[in-house]
């Protein structure tokens, strides 16, 4: 062959290419035949129905096999999963890939592509082509609790946990947009919760979506969904799937699992550049349909008075005085309205957006301002002790109502402010050494200080903040 006429046209190199090209060509042909002679597991369109079952899997696990051979043999490597700081990347040969990130400090979340499967009953998703890498890192693969606090035992006790899977049941039901699973469990039975922990993130992980993908609810709670249908709906143009207790395999081209957070009541500006916190609140003020983008302005063409909204509390740190503070607030010119936070969020949105001033003792209400018009003012009355309930309130409230472009005041009460003062001597404990008390455990700590504490204001005190608040709104 090497006298031959083909042999002395061509250098070694080329001869060495065309017997490379020969050798691809026949794999080639094989992996063709492979895939022909593989039953078809993937999503069915929408006009055909589940084939009759067949014996899948010993023909399906043979066909699978050979093509992963005939990669092999091809490209050195069929399939990679590599692991970076605890994000796992997986990728196939047939454009599938995960990508798994475990280091955020408030979620874990996984982006899924390809040919995506869930049965909702089981908690298990199934992702495709595994056969030949996987055998090494099943028994490794990572399990997820789709809320976003995971730091927090307590929480994560109520949230589902979902697995993955190599094995592809058959599909029972297809959609042709990609899904996001979430819980609605931990503590979204706290309003506060349910902003930081799920309304916000699924607004930064779905809006890139503009409706056209479906909510998968884990640990499904009516109430939540009934309160949130007006999110939900603007987010997605899909009925929300209780996926807890579906008996069918559903099927998507993608999904994500779990939600993106980065802090109480924010988002991350650069790993959300699109999407920041003004976007946020204007995408409640559309939702729910409010008017007001900003609060007045004082010494400006506007003559009605400041509006200003003190949020009443009825159980825990109630406010003994409120009657006398509105009187107050009226003299000094507010036209003030008293009002305890509703659970019907399309109305109490509106009165918040009305309004020009917010003021509330720290609690779940005050989450309420992500409602108010920019430029306006929030006041958080601070119940004592200071330093552990200080740092909370400026971290669940106070930091993130300066990136909603509203002003931000501080109330601290004094002991004699407090109804501690009828139980305790001011040489106890409870006034004197908060931290000792906390080291009796968070439950002892909050039964005193959160759930039996109310405040008596010194009207006069907290004129000085009322008169601070209205300077702001000059500005």
């Amino acid at each position: 062959m090497d006298n031959s006429i083909v042999a002395r046209s061509f250098s070694q190199h080329w001869r060495k290419k065309m017997r490379r090209g020969a050798f691809f060509g026949g794999l080639v042909l094989g992996f063709f035949i492979c895939i022909y002679f593989t039953p078809y597991q993937g999503p069915l369109p929408f006009e055909l129905s589940p084939p009759t079952p067949i014996d899948y899997f010993s023909i399906k696990f043979l066909s699978v096999y050979l093509i992963d051979v005939c990669i092999l043999f091809f490209s050195g490597h069929s399939y990679r999963m590599r692991r970076v700081n605890s994000i796992f990347y997986v990728t196939t040969p047939v454009k599938s890939r995960i990508v798994c990130n475990f280091t955020e400090p408030e979620s874990d979340f996984c982006e899924m592509h390809g040919d995506i499967r869930i049965l909702g009953n089981s908690s298990t998703i199934f992702f495709p082509h595994f056969s030949v890498a996987d055998m090494f890192t099943k028994n490794n693969w990572p399990r997820i609790k789709p809320y976003a606090r995971k730091t927090d035992e307590g929480a994560l006790e109520r949230v589902r946990q979902f697995r993955f899977s190599q094995e592809m049941p058959r599909c029972t039901q297809n959609h042709r947009v990609p899904a996001i699973l979430f819980s609605i469990g931990g503590y979204t039975g706290n309003y506060y919760h349910s902003f930081s922990d799920v309304v916000i993130p699924l607004y930064t992980t779905s809006r890139k979506f503009n409706g056209q993908v479906q909510f998968l609810l884990a640990d499904m709670k009516v109430f939540w969904t009934a309160k949130f249908q007006v999110v939900l709906k603007k987010l997605s143009n899909y009925e929300a799937i209780d996926i807890d207790k579906e008996e069918g395999v559903h099927c998507f081209p993608s999904m994500i699992i779990g939600l993106k957070k980065y802090k109480e009541l924010s988002i991350d500006p650069l790993t959300s550049p699109d999407y920041s916190v003004t976007n946020f609140r204007e995408f409640l003020r559309s939702s729910y349909y409010l008017k007001r983008e900003y609060a007045i302005r004082l010494g400006s063409k506007e003559k009605r008075r400041p509006r200003m909204l003190i949020i009443s509390r009825t159980r825990t740190r109630k406010l003994m005085n409120e009657h006398e503070l509105v009187t107050m607030a009226q003299k000094l010119g507010f036209d003030v309205v008293l009002a305890e936070a509703s659970s019907n969020i399309s109305e109490f949105s509106q009165l918040v957006n009305s309004c020009d001033v917010l003021m509330g003792v720290h609690g779940a209400g005050l989450t309420n301002i992500v409602f108010l018009p920019n430029n306006a003012v929030f006041i958080q009355v601070l119940p004592i002790p200071f330093g552990d309930i200080e740092w909370i309130a400026r971290t669940t409230f106070g930091d993130p109502s300066k990136t909603m472009n509203l002003r931000y005041l501080e109330y601290k009460i004094s002991e004699k402010e407090s109804s501690l003062i009828q139980k305790y001597p001011l040489d106890h404990e409870v006034f004197k050494n908060p931290p000792l008390v906390a080291q009796k455990g968070w439950s002892y700590f909050k039964s005193i200080y959160l759930e039996n504490q109310n405040l008596k204001l010194d009207v006069l005190r907290f004129k000085t903040t009322l008169l601070e608040a209205l300077q702001m709104l000059s500005m």
